[in-house]
């Protein structure tokens, strides 16, 4: 039961956190405007109708469907999932979320409103994303850890300890 919960708020927490950034942008930055650089940190609003980097523009109806689909996905990972995994249900919970606030957006507006830029060195810039966006990558990366980490536990239970 408690991992339902956790799963839930934890995806209802990056949604809440998503659009609420989201909607502080939008009335706050007409698109394209900035705030003055912090660091290598730039507060900008972007509009993206395509998916990350920018690939797939103007695909409104085929990046809709791609995260509807997605979410299912997700949905049967997890319940499919060890059930005393809380890294797992953390990292579905960090990517259910960020999906769902980008296909708010994506049926609200047509768009994902992105307004994080990140100058990595020099001349070089990350593209605009948003708290989705970070969700969804902190998940995967989360949830990589965990199988790869279940996986090597597995092959360490049934090797012969040479």
């Amino acid at each position: 039961m408690w991992r339902r919960w956790s799963f839930l708020l934890i995806a209802a927490f990056v949604v809440a956190a998503d659009q609420l950034t989201k909607s502080w942008v939008r009335v706050n930055l007409v698109p394209g405007e900035s705030l003055p650089e912090i660091g290598i940190l730039t507060i900008i609003h972007a509009q993206n109708t395509g998916s990350a980097f920018g690939l797939f523009a103007n695909q409104a109806f085929l990046l809709t469907l791609i995260a509807i689909v997605g979410l299912v996905v997700i949905l049967l990972f997890y319940r499919y999932l060890p059930q005393s995994s809380v890294l797992s249900t953390v990292a579905l919970g960090l990517v259910f979320g960020g999906a769902l606030g980008n296909l708010t957006d994506r049926i609200r507006l047509g768009h994902v409103t992105d307004f994080i830029y990140v100058r990595l060195w020099n001349d070089f810039y990350w593209p605009a994303f948003n708290v989705a966006d970070s969700s969804i990558s902190i998940g995967v990366i989360v949830l990589a850890v965990f199988l790869l980490l279940g996986l090597k536990r597995k092959d360490g239970q049934t090797s012969t300890g040479n």
